[in-house]
C-alpha cells in the first residue's frame, strides 16, 4: 500500500509518502522553492517523494489531499453570510479566487501531479481527508503508543479549531470540536498581529518574547476576549476580533482594550508590548491544560499526541507535561499544515490495510519505545559528488576530511568560539533543524546568543537559541527526565549550572535582562533559566551525535547550541547550493558540507 499524501494552498504546503505503516519521506515545498510558507502547490515536495519511494503517478495506490475544500467554501459563505454587510472587502478579494480556483481543487491537484512527469494518476485514486483528522492521524499513527487521546489545536480546518479524539490499534476516532470563529490559535494570532509580527510566521517569537513580561493584562483577556468554560472548552468574543470579516486580525475596540494602535512592524518594543505576550501565553497554557484534563477525564488513556500549529508552543507542551493528567506526551515534529500530507497518508494507509474498516492487522508502533518518525530525517539527502560538484561551480576553497580527522577538528572548532554551519545527510521534515541543516555555535560563550541574532541570523535580539544535548547527558544540564528529540518541549536548565546575580541584574525589567550571563550555558539559558531542549539520539543521528560526543572530550560539556541554517525570512536550506549561498551571505566561520570542509577566512 503505497499512499502519497499532499497539503497545500493555505500556507506550509508539504508531500509526504508512506508504504504501509512506514515513512518514507516528507519535505515541505518551500525547502524547493526558497518562498518561505510556500502555500503553492507541492510540485517539487511530490517530485522528490515519489523519487525517494522508487515509484511513479501509475504505482501509488491513492493520493490523499489534508481537507475538503468544499467545507472550507461552505465556512467562508456562512461566515461572511452571518456577519453582512460587514466583511464586504474581504468578501471581494477571497471568493474569486475560491470560484476560479479553490472549489475545482480536485483538478489541479491531479492536472499538477500529471505534469511532474512521473507517470500519470488516475482520478479515481484521489482521496481527500477532515483537515482535523490529518493533523491527528500525523500525531497518533507515528507515535509510539498503541492507543493515545489526541488533541488537536490551530487556526481552524474546514470548521474545527479545536479537536479532541481517541486512536486504539489501527481506529482513530474524533468525537468533539470547537468550531470557528473560537480558536485558540487565532486567539494567539491575534496578539502576534497586534505585536507587529507576521501571523502565521512570528508566534515563536511572541513565545520567546513572553519571559521577557509580567502577566499584566490576563485578567484583561480572561475578562473579555475568552470564557473558558467548565468542561475546558471556551468561547472569543468576536466583537475584539476582525478576522471573520476584515482584513486584520484585531480592530479599534482590541485596540481601545489593550492601550492603543498595532505595534508597527519597526517601532520599538515597550514593556506593554512585553506584557501582552506574557498574559497571552499565560492564558493559552491555562486553556490547554483544562482541555487537557477534560480529554483524560473522557478517554482514560494515559497517553496523549498532539498536532496543530498551537502544538508547536514548546511552553505549553512542558507545562502539560509538568502539570497535566497524561503520563506521557508525543507531539508531531512536523506539527502544523505540512505535517497533514503525512497525516493524510497514513490514515489512508491505515484504513486500507488488511481491510477497509481499518480492523485489520493490528497496528505495531516502534520498538523500544522509538516513534515512527525516523527522527524527521525525511528529506532530500546529496552525496559528496554532487557535494564537490556543487563547490567547483562556485571555485569554493575546501578541504576533504575523512570521518576520524573531521569530528575532533570541528569540534575544536567549535570550542575555539568559531560558528560553524553543519550540513549533513537527510533534510529535516518540519519547522526545527535537527542537527542535519544546523547552525551550531559553542553555548559557555556569553557572546554566542548576540553574535547568532545579529550576525548570523539577523534577527530581535531577544530570540533565545536551543541547545543540543546528548541524551545520555540531559540530566547533567536540564531539569528534565524525558527525551525529546524535536525540540518541542522546553526545561529549566539544571540548578547547579546556574549563576548567582548581581542585585541591579536581579532588578532588571523587559528587554533589559537581556545579555545577564544566567548560567555556565548562558547562550541557551533564556531569562526565566529555561531551554527549548534537543535531545540527540545515536541511533537517530549517528554523525550529529559523533560531533557533540568529541566536543564534549574537548570542552567537557555535551552541549551544543542549534538553530536551524538559514536567514531571517529564508526557508532552511535544502541543498548544498543554499547551504553555500547561506554561508557565505552570513558571518558564519566554518561549512561542513558532508565531509567537505570550508573556512570563510580562505574564501
Amino acid at each position: 500500500m503505497i499512499v502519497l499524501g499532499l497539503s497545500a494552498f493555505y500556507h506550509d504546503s508539504a508531500a509526504a509518502i508512506v508504504r504501509g505503516d512506514t515513512i518514507l519521506a516528507a519535505a515541505q515545498q518551500e525547502r524547493f522553492s526558497r518562498n518561505k510558507h510556500d502555500c503553492g502547490f507541492p510540485g517539487d515536495a511530490a517530485a522528490f517523494c515519489l523519487d525517494e519511494a522508487g515509484v511513479t503517478l501509475d504505482e501509488v495506490d491513492f493520493v490523499g489531499f489534508y481537507d475538503k475544500p468544499l467545507l472550507t467554501f461552505d465556512r467562508l459563505l456562512e461566515t461572511y453570510l452571518a456577519y453582512a454587510p460587514a466583511g464586504l472587502g474581504s468578501f471581494v478579494k477571497a471568493i474569486p479566487v475560491w470560484v476560479k480556483e479553490k472549489v475545482f481543487q480536485k483538478n489541479l491537484l491531479i492536472d499538477g501531479l500529471n505534469d511532474l512527469g512521473r507517470g500519470t494518476l488516475d482520478g479515481d485514486k484521489m482521496l481527500f481527508g477532515f483537515h482535523h483528522h490529518s493533523h491527528a492521524a500525523s500525531a497518533y499513527y507515528p507515535s509510539p503508543f498503541e492507543s493515545a487521546a489526541v488533541l488537536v489545536m490551530d487556526g481552524v480546518g474546514e470548521w474545527a479549531t479545536t479537536s479532541f479524539g481517541v486512536g486504539k490499534g489501527r481506529k482513530l476516532d474524533l468525537f468533539e470540536e470547537i468550531r470557528f470563529p473560537h480558536s485558540l490559535g487565532m486567539l494567539y494570532s491575534a496578539f502576534t498581529y497586534y505585536l507587529g509580527f507576521k501571523v502565521n510566521d512570528g508566534e515563536y517569537k511572541v513565545m520567546g518574547l513572553a519571559p521577557y513580561g509580567e502577566p499584566a493584562y490576563a485578567d484583561l483577556i480572561r475578562e473579555h476576549l475568552i470564557d473558558v468554560k467548565k468542561d475546558g472548552s471556551f468561547r472569543l468574543d468576536m466583537r475584539y476580533f476582525n478576522y471573520c470579516t476584515g482584513l486584520t486580525m484585531t480592530n479599534d475596540r482590541f485596540a481601545d482594550l489593550f492601550g492603543g494602535p498595532p505595534r508597527g512592524a519597526g517601532e520599538p518594543l515597550t514593556q506593554r508590548h512585553i506584557d501582552l505576550a506574557r498574559s497571552v501565553q499565560e492564558v493559552l497554557e491555562e486553556v490547554v491544560l483544562g482541555m487537557c484534563r477534560n480529554l483524560f477525564d473522557k478517554t482514560g488513556e494515559k497517553n496523549l499526541c498532539l498536532a496543530g500549529g498551537v502544538a508547536l508552543n514548546c511552553v505549553a507542551n512542558a507545562r502539560l507535561l509538568r502539570e497535566g493528567p497524561f503520563e506521557n506526551i508525543w507531539i508531531q515534529p512536523a506539527a502544523g499544515d505540512a505535517g497533514s500530507s503525512l497525516g493524510v497518508a497514513l490514515a489512508i494507509a491505515n484504513n486500507h490495510i488488511d481491510g477497509s474498516d481499518g480492523g485489520g492487522t493490528a497496528r505495531q508502533p516502534a520498538p523500544n519505545g522509538a516513534d515512527a518518525m525516523h527522527g524527521a530525517y525525511l528529506g532530500p539527502a546529496f552525496d559528496d559528488g554532487l557535494i564537490r560538484e556543487t563547490l567547483d561551480s562556485f571555485s569554493a576553497v575546501y578541504d576533504a576530511v575523512e570521518d576520524d580527522e573531521l569530528f575532533p577538528a570541528i569540534a575544536r572548532e567549535l570550542a575555539s568560539g568559531k560558528i560553524t554551519g553543519w550540513y549533513q545527510g537527510r533534510m529535516e521534515f518540519g519547522p526545527r533543524a535537527l542537527g542535519n541543516r544546523s547552525i551550531l555555535g559553542d553555548p559557555h560563550s556569553a557572546a554566542m546568543q548576540r553574535t547568532l541574532n545579529l550576525k548570523i541570523k539577523y534577527r530581535e535580539s531577544f530570540r533565545p537559541f536551543a541547545p543540543a544535548v546528548l541524551s545520555e547527558d540531559t540530566a547533567d544540564f536540564f531539569d528534565m527526565d524525558r527525551e525529546s528529540p524535536y525540540m518541542l518541549l522546553v526545561a529549566d536548565v539544571a540548578e547547579d549550572k546556574r549563576l548567582a546575580l548581581r542585585p541591579e541584574d536581579e532588578a532588571r525589567q523587559g528587554l533589559d535582562k537581556l545579555n545577564v550571563v544566567r548560567s555556565d550555558v548562558p547562550a541557551i539559558t533564556h531569562v526565566d533559566y529555561s531551554a527549548r531542549v534537543q535531545t540527540v539520539h545515536k541511533e537517530t543521528n549517528p554523525r550529529f551525535h559523533r560531533l557533540l560526543t568529541d566536543f564534549k572530550q574537548e570542552t567537557g560539556r555535551g552541549l551544543l547550541v542549534n538553530t536551524s541554517f538559514n536567514v531571517r525570512d529564508e526557508p532552511i536550506v535544502c541543498t548544498p547550493e543554499d547551504a553555500y549561498k547561506c554561508f557565505m551571505a552570513t558571518e558564519m566561520d566554518v561549512l561542513v558540507l558532508g565531509n567537505f570542509v570550508l573556512f570563510k577566512d580562505r574564501q
